[in-house]
């Protein structure tokens, strides 16, 4: 009779089996993002051609902003897919980028960090308009270490005399920590030293 042997089993390398799996997951999945920035011309928007390539390439779009300063119009979207789907897609996208009136810029992003520790908050401001009136706003969010998430400003003339305003709604999250009562506090004795109408409000959706 033979002597037994024992049989012997490939050794496997936990961490680079679990790397692997992760790998091939992130390829396979939708954690993959690539975002795409555009600006051209307001009458030759290329919102269209763009959410059609999107799609043509198996990709989702999960987010997207749009708007029109001055004469140009300005998109911001982000799509989401498979890897080899991006990789289509970023095909799609330098032939697409030839057109001369188009100015885009698509690189590989990732999913956002969790930030379950700010609290979305809406401040809004109305001044006669002058300059600065932005830098001295985002200053003080800065100072106090709060993010700006969202701004959106514009300069108008009022309708019933005619003076040049100023208007800006900004989206922020204030770590929780941080003492909301005093925040406010400070803010507005900001703006009433700017001569600016200002409001902090929770988001409320």
């Amino acid at each position: 009779m033979f002597p037994h042997r024992a049989q012997r089993w490939p050794q496997v390398d936990p961490l680079k089996s679990s790397s692997a799996a992760s790998s091939a997951a992130n390829r396979a999945g939708a954690d993959n993002q690539l975002l795409i920035q555009a600006l051209t011309p307001a009458d030759k928007s290329p919102l269209l051609a763009l959410a059609r390539r999107i799609a043509d390439a198996g990709c989702n779009l999960s987010e997207s902003r749009v708007s029109t300063i001055g004469t140009e119009v300005s998109l911001m979207l982000l799509a989401s897919g498979a890897w080899d789907a991006l990789a289509k897609l970023e095909t799609a996208l330098t032939k697409l980028a030839r057109d001369e009136s188009l100015r885009l810029v698509h690189y590989r992003t990732g999913p956002r960090e969790n930030s379950g520790h700010l609290l979305p908050y809406l401040v809004e401001v109305v001044a006669a308009d002058r300059p600065g009136i932005v830098a001295r706003i985002v200053e003080f969010f800065s100072q106090h270490e709060i993010s700006v998430e969202q701004l959106n400003s514009t300069r108008y003339l009022a309708m019933q005399t005619g003076a040049e305003m100023f208007q800006a709604q900004f989206t922020i999250g204030i770590p929780a920590d941080i003492h909301i009562a005093a925040l406010r506090d400070d803010f507005l004795e900001l703006c009433d030293g700017l001569n600016l109408d200002a409001i902090m409000d929770p988001v409320k959706f």
